[in-house]
């Protein structure tokens, strides 16, 4: 412990998790060369091999996975010591979005956020693909759909109402589900509810498709507010749309309406205990007019 060589441990951290030197190298802004370098200066130094090597290939061995268990945890504790002390970077939340939630929903409440969590600053970034935890890049995701990854803390965000949606013009001649058949509808391509689910749910065919696609649904309604057609959407996603009388639920009462859980509030174990992972999550039960969450 008197001479710990932390860049040896980062080397090899990095090494062990991403399973190759090459990757470690441009994680870590070295060469591949200085990781094999960094890692054997490690085994010489604890007298233990730690990777089997074949070829350029590297697999961590027994030893060398009893050795990542620990320096993991180390390197979690130590990041979490310092975000302690520091409060810039204690209440620095880096966080990723699903690009609908982001833009429809999120950021019209940026302002409230800051302004309710005193000192919370927020890092922002939208797409569709899951964070894996894996480089540290971000400390929590809103996902759409249920994340794919084993071992997150995954909090649903409540259930979402799906429904037809329009302008008040396309509205006026909307009566019943049937009335939809003279309409185009709106499709968003990867929507979890689509519109043969939504016409099943109420016991009706639908209609052979017609209309504009989109693999968004921020694009979805923004199609429906310049009177494309009928978007099939989420009234979460939509609310300023309904605020501003842009939009309507035509069938709103008539018709069965779709719920579901379509978003969820994602984080790695060890981010649980940050101060602002613990303060976003906080104003986002309140928001969401959810119980507190417990985690």
């Amino acid at each position: 412990m008197k001479n710990l060589p932390l860049g040896a441990l980062r080397a090899f951290e990095a090494a062990a998790r991403t399973g190759s030197f090459r990757a470690a190298g441009e994680e870590l802004g070295i060469s591949p060369s200085a990781v094999s370098h960094a890692i054997r200066k490690l085994e010489d130094l604890i007298g233990v091999v730690l990777f089997e090597r074949e070829g350029r290939t590297v697999r961590l061995n027994p030893g060398g996975e009893a050795l990542l268990r620990h320096v993991s945890t180390a390197f979690a504790e130590l990041r979490h010591g310092l975000e302690t002390v520091g409060s810039r970077s204690g209440n620095l939340l880096r966080l990723h979005c699903a690009p609908s939630m982001a833009a429809q929903w999120l950021m019209p409440r940026l302002t409230r956020l800051l302004a309710e969590q005193s000192g919370l600053e927020v890092r922002l970034s939208a797409g569709a693909a899951y964070p894996r935890f894996q480089n540290d890049e971000f400390d929590a995701d809103i996902c759409y759909g249920p994340p794919r990854q084993e071992g997150l803390i995954v909090l649903p965000l409540g259930e979402e109402t799906v429904t037809p949606l329009c302008t008040p013009e396309v509205a006026a001649r909307i009566k019943t589900p049937e009335d939809l058949y003279q309409f185009a509808l709106i499709e968003s391509e990867h929507k979890r509810v689509r519109w043969n689910a939504w016409f099943a749910a109420n016991g009706i065919e639908p209609p052979s498709p017609r209309g504009s696609r989109f693999d968004r649904s921020f694009m979805a309604i923004a199609a429906a507010v310049d009177g494309m057609g009928v978007a099939l959407e989420s009234t979460r996603l939509a609310e300023r749309e309904f605020e501003r009388g842009d939009l309507v639920a035509p069938l709103a009462g008539i018709a069965k309406d779709v719920t579901y859980i379509g978003h969820y509030l994602v984080f790695s174990p060890q981010a649980k205990r940050r101060q602002a992972v613990r303060m976003f999550a906080t104003w986002l039960a309140r928001e969401l007019n959810l119980p507190a969450f417990s985690f």
